[in-house]
């Protein structure tokens, strides 16, 4: 069986990894090959702002396309809550919360983890 890549999207406060998932401002991708970074990218996703202006139905919708698009398989996040964790269960995403530091060093441990 070959080894294969993983894709961990982190919360980001400012320089770190924390902060809620469901109302992050920005979401870094990391894909991860056997424990060293081969792709990373930061998108601006305003969540917090989208948030409050429709439903929560669609805001988790909006977050479902970003996983599905990006190809997420873990989710490293300060917290979230239990119906966004509930969503990500059913996908068949990891959540790993509770995670804070390094964005670098917290995606290789969520994706080995």
């Amino acid at each position: 069986m070959g080894h294969m890549s993983t894709v961990v999207a982190l919360s980001l406060v400012g320089p770190q990894v924390g902060g809620g998932w469901g109302k992050a401002q920005r979401i870094a991708l990391a894909t991860v090959d056997d424990g060293t970074i081969t792709d990373w990218a930061e998108h601006d996703v305003r969540w917090d702002l989208a948030h409050d202006e429709g439903t929560e139905g669609s805001h988790h919708a909006r977050v479902v396309r970003f996983l599905r698009e990006n190809g997420v398989q873990v989710v490293a996040t300060g917290h979230m809550g239990p119906p966004m964790a509930r969503m990500l269960a059913t996908m068949g995403i990891r959540a790993v919360t509770d995670a804070t530091g390094d964005p670098r060093t917290v995606a290789v441990a969520a994706a080995q983890a």
